[in-house]
């Protein structure tokens, strides 16, 4: 399977498979997300992988009661350092979130790779978040993935064409 084959097959999976994630594989996945690329390779991130039932119901109460988030037998939590990240991303920003974002993507088609399912959680309630999985103040929590084997096939939602979203040379 190609990079573009996996990019291509990955899907938001809203329902999962009661069969535990090997180890091999969520070890792979957050392989994968270690080596991400950062500014000044400063590697401003931590994941939470959430085992407990009751924890992964407590989550998905507090994303928007996304109560399938539950189903699934991992939920795994990307955390940010700002205070440990580049800040001057553009001049103008702090580079914590999109480190922390290409990293959780890299976990993501890694998963997908594996024949995993994930679907980018971004509803959700920080405060609540950090609360339920004890991530201290100066800690930015950007985004949860449920993972696990999917129990459905998700249609491609299509996209839009390169000609509408690439220019050459200028705007």
């Amino acid at each position: 399977m190609t990079i573009l084959d996996v990019v291509r097959g990955r899907r938001s999976v809203r329902a999962f498979k009661p069969d535990p994630v090997p180890e091999e594989a969520l070890g792979r996945a957050l392989e994968a997300a270690r080596l991400a690329p950062s500014a000044k390779n400063l590697q401003p991130w931590k994941f939470i992988v959430v085992r407990d039932l009751e924890t992964r119901r407590r989550l998905a109460a507090a994303s928007a009661g996304q109560s399938f988030m539950a189903g699934a037998p991992l939920i795994i939590a990307a955390c940010g350092f700002p205070g440990q990240s580049y800040t001057q991303l553009g001049r103008y920003m702090n580079s914590w979130p999109v480190d922390v974002a290409i990293a959780f993507e890299h976990l993501i088609l890694q998963a997908r790779e594996d024949g995993l399912g994930t679907c980018w959680i971004g509803a959700f309630e920080e405060e609540a978040v950090k609360g339920i999985l004890g991530v201290p103040a100066e800690v930015r929590v950007l985004a949860l993935t449920p993972l696990g084997y999917p129990a459905e096939s998700p249609a491609f939602r299509g996209r839009k064409s390169l000609e509408d979203i690439v220019s050459t040379d200028q705007w």
